[in-house]
């Protein structure tokens, strides 16, 4: 009775990057009737306290414009969001399912495609690294040897040893925001015989988001980088945070193909605005 006198908004939280429930990135997920304003969309991801909220508005069919924030910032780009918001679209028939789905976005037009045995694949724009001296802040901030260090569009990428030194490292987050380095991945090459071709972890405190449980975005990074290195275009990718996520990657040049799977783990109600 309540919602019949209120502007009610659903909202869904998915596990992203995951095919089990408690694993993965999750995201909240808002297809709204139209286009809110920036301070309320900030509000409502506030309020959720997760990596990423994102707000979904129809432009026509299987067409969406897509925005993503973090509790703290709007951001440009989000795969695991994004992932969460095609799984939810076709879920809830929102979308068709036998269509490709495109987001109209800050980082330009982005596609979702089903894929066999509930694996969804986005289309993403490659991001390349180029090698950059080490700021004294992001070796103390990480407290590792660092094998390699590289700058892209919003941060650092470093290379560590092995998955032991990845799984080690505490980091200093107020020295990494302090020292410029504020959105950092961390990767390294997995042992042979590994289900694996790489590992990664990913911080973001300047974005509040100290450790992202499944990054989509930062495998647009990976994914160029691992390929030149390991002389493939399709590998297979662990994000090792303590929920971890797992996805198949394919480097095409400009354009990334991320697939993951999902689940839904929440649907709700807004009841204020």
């Amino acid at each position: 009775m309540l919602s019949e006198l209120m502007d009610v908004q659903p909202i869904t939280v998915v596990d992203a990057f995951t095919s089990v429930p408690f694993a993965g990135n999750p995201a909240a997920v808002c297809v709204l009737e139209q286009e809110d304003s920036a301070e309320w969309m900030q509000s409502v991801a506030k309020e959720m306290n997760l990596s990423e909220t994102a707000f979904l508005v129809s432009e026509g069919e299987n067409v969406f414009r897509l925005r993503w924030f973090t509790p703290k910032v709007e951001v440009k780009l989000c795969g695991h969001a994004t992932l969460a918001s095609a799984h939810v679209l076709w879920e809830e028939g929102q979308a068709t399912n036998s269509k490709p789905l495109h987001f109209e976005t800050l980082s330009g037009r982005l596609t979702a495609e089903q894929k066999e045995e509930g694996w969804i694949a986005l289309n993403f724009p490659s991001q390349f690294v180029t090698e950059s001296d080490c700021p004294p802040e992001l070796r103390q901030g990480l407290g590792a040897e660092l094998l390699l260090v590289a700058k892209y569009d919003s941060g650092f990428l470093v290379e560590v040893a092995n998955k032991k030194l990845l799984l080690g490292i505490e980091p200093d987050f107020s020295l990494l925001v302090q020292g410029g380095c504020g959105r950092v991945i961390v990767t390294c090459k997995a042992e042979s015989g590994d289900e694996y071709d790489f590992f990664s972890r990913f911080f973001a405190p300047d974005a509040g988001i100290n450790e992202d449980p499944v990054t989509g975005s930062a495998h647009c990074v990976l994914a160029p980088y691992w390929a030149k290195k390991l002389g493939r275009n399709e590998l297979h990718a662990f994000q090792c945070s303590e929920r971890g996520g797992e996805l198949r990657l394919s480097f095409q040049g400009e354009r990334t193909v991320l697939q993951g799977r999902a689940v839904t783990m929440l649907k709700g109600q807004l009841l204020a605005r």
